[in-house]
């Protein structure tokens, strides 16, 4: 399972520094608006030192960890939901990517102009999320008006789509978006193919400077991301980028004298996981040690299906252990000595942290 996490903000925000530091692509960066124009994607490794301490017990020669994929989306100005800036082109990059992270400027700097005048990431905020809801509103409108239509014509009115559409019709024109609904799971998935901007997980993002990287994000600007579904994390874009350019021994030292534990993109991806409702499931051996992606309440028929579609199609049972078991016992046979792999069935819900061994027949 692959996670696509777009990268949206106001020109100047720092998004493209961000995406640097994120993936050590050399996005173009620049103090105008546009610099991004097409958008820019790299795949950024999951954090997780249960693999790296599974990696150290197996010493295999490869060793792969969870990945999300990171978009740099053209920058968002008043007006895209009418076709302003780059409008449907930029609207389209959005509705592609599985979650949302919002960057939103808190630093001063005379060098770096501002789109609307000045720094205040909370109007920035709001300014991202009209444009949102305006083309998510503009979206159901247009869908509403062809079910009635269709609906008419066969006298059938679809009474339970159209009663749908008018909710989120009119939560939209209350100013909230669509993620803040409370939705059944069978109206989630009537919505699915309306690809809604709004509907998506949301994580803001705070640019800071140096200076305000370790301290909590402002209260308004978190109360104001909560008010939007999301979470809010201070990030210094500057900081991340620089610790990219370090070698991995250094970025300890370096971290230590600014007073952060870790890198701040480590803490963005750990959240558009949480955000996504993922969990990271195990297989681990000699040959291989490699950190899977499941969605909280999948099974095991699912996670051998992630492996390969061999594993699910000739499935016998599955042999789960915990990682910190593992890790422990030193061995699988300890941990088979000591009682403590299970052997579970296909429909065996999945932890986070499992290490699963598929035996299957085909």
């Amino acid at each position: 399972m692959s996670l696509n996490v777009g990268i949206v903000g106001l020109p100047n925000a720092g998004k493209s520094t961000l995406f640097n530091a994120m993936t050590q692509a050399g996005a173009a960066v620049g103090n105008y608006p546009f610099t991004t124009i097409e958008p820019n994607t790299g795949v950024v490794p999951v954090p997780d030192d249960r693999l790296d301490r599974l990696a150290a017990l197996f010493q295999p020669p490869k060793v792969i960890p969870a990945t999300v994929t990171f978009t740099d989306i053209a920058g968002l100005v008043r007006g895209a939901s009418r076709g302003e800036g780059l409008g449907n082109r930029f609207l389209g990059h959005i509705r592609e990517a599985d979650a949302t992270a919002l960057v939103v400027r808190a630093f001063e700097d005379p060098d770096v102009t501002h789109v609307e005048g000045g720094v205040d990431p909370v109007r920035d905020i709001d300014v991202l999320e009209l444009e949102l809801q305006l083309a998510d509103l503009d979206t159901i409108t247009r869908r509403l008006e062809r079910t009635e239509r269709t609906s008419r014509l066969q006298k059938d009115k679809e009474p339970e789509l159209i009663a749908l559409l008018q909710r989120v019709q009119a939560h939209l024109d209350q100013g909230r978006p669509v993620r803040t609904m409370s939705l059944s799971a069978e109206e989630r998935i009537a919505l699915r193919e309306l690809w809604l901007l709004t509907g998506k997980p949301l994580v803001v993002i705070v640019n800071v400077d140096e200076q305000s990287a370790s301290k909590p994000v402002a209260p308004a600007i978190v109360e104001r991301a909560e008010q939007a579904g999301g979470d809010a994390i201070a990030v210094s874009a500057r900081i991340e980028n620089e610790l990219a350019e370090l070698d991995p021994g250094d970025r300890i030292a370096f971290l230590r004298d600014l007073g952060l534990e870790e890198p701040g993109l480590h803490r963005v991806a750990r959240t558009a996981y949480r955000l996504l409702q993922l969990i990271t499931f195990f297989t681990a051996g000699d040959t291989e040690v490699r950190a899977w992606t499941l969605r909280e309440g999948e099974t095991a028929l699912d996670a051998a299906a992630s492996i390969h579609t061999d594993l699910a199609r000739g499935f016998i049972r599955a042999e789960v252990t915990g990682a910190e078991e593992l890790l422990e016992a030193g061995s699988y046979a300890v941990v088979r000595e000591r009682g403590r792999q299970r052997l579970e069935g296909r429909d065996y819900v999945m932890h986070d942290g499992d290490v699963i061994h598929v035996r299957f027949n085909v």
